[in-house]
């Protein structure tokens, strides 16, 4: 896959370090390699280092110190990084609006924190507003819908930005849900501790994608798209769930959210 700067943009950071996240490394490892081919098509360096959570379910719960003590390793982890990159909005918002408010009391790490939150950016922002990348030369056939997790759009304001990419997918139709901005309903401890209030909300999400009738659905968050998977395969939907940067890398080819392998048993 090849991709095209705007004309004017600047110089690209010559070292991205990639935040995989908790998700992305346990459940959905293709999306890591996708946003690493992602970056490199796109002229970077791309580097992984040694990470754990970013923190967001122990900041959530009211654990302030646990979180803490994961943003300090995660900002020390990224120090040599010219950027820092996540596939997830909700993580990428931890990391960006979060992180800086544990240490309202110690300046110096504050500091710190708010160096490591200017240089952090959503995996399509980056590609679109930082690196200035206009389009991807890949193919997926098929209609899809796009939702908007609540922390990419509220906390970080990606809404035009995917979009805009999958404008340039061959064969891709978008089609715009009636609720693209409402909840699923997981909101990562709340669908653990509300679950009968959870499965309201992703079930009103499920009914929208299919009167859509999309294929598949995308989003940039994990969490809700393994939410949303699942409630549409307990549904006996065929609607497909992936998220963004397997089709912009061009990595769509495998089992979407949920599905086995191919040839293997359930």
């Amino acid at each position: 896959m090849t991709m095209n700067a705007v004309e004017g943009a600047g110089p690209r950071p010559r070292r991205v370090g990639l935040f995989v996240t908790c998700l992305v490394d346990i459940m959905r490892p293709t999306v890591g390699f996708a946003a690493v081919k992602l970056l490199e098509d796109a002229g970077c360096t791309v580097v992984v280092p040694a990470q754990t959570c970013c923190g967001q379910p122990a900041y959530n719960s009211g654990d302030r110190a646990t979180a803490a003590r994961l943003a300090r390793q995660a900002i020390t982890a990224f120090e040599d990084c010219d950027h820092v990159v996540v596939p997830s909005g909700s993580c990428g918002g931890m990391l960006i609006r979060h992180y800086p408010e544990l240490f309202a009391g110690e300046p110096e790490m504050a500091a710190k924190a708010e160096r490591f939150a200017s240089k952090t950016h959503e995996l399509v922002s980056f590609l679109t507003d930082v690196l200035g990348v206009e389009r991807v030369t890949v193919r997926f056939d098929g209609t899809v819908a796009y939702h908007d997790s609540c922390s990419s759009l509220r906390e970080l304001g990606v809404k035009a930005q995917p979009r805009r990419l999958l404008a340039s997918v061959e064969g891709l139709s978008l089609v715009e849900l009636d609720e693209a901005e409402t909840c699923c309903g997981f909101g990562g401890l709340f669908a653990a501790k509300y679950g009968e209030l959870s499965n309201a909300i992703v079930s009103r999400k499920a009914d929208d994608i299919r009167k859509a009738a999309a294929g598949t659905v995308l989003a940039g968050d994990l969490g809700c798209l393994l939410n949303i998977a699942g409630k549409l395969q307990r549904a006996g939907s065929a609607v497909e769930a992936r998220h963004v940067a397997e089709v912009l890398a061009g990595m769509a080819d495998g089992p979407a959210i949920g599905e086995p392998q191919k040839g293997a048993g359930r």
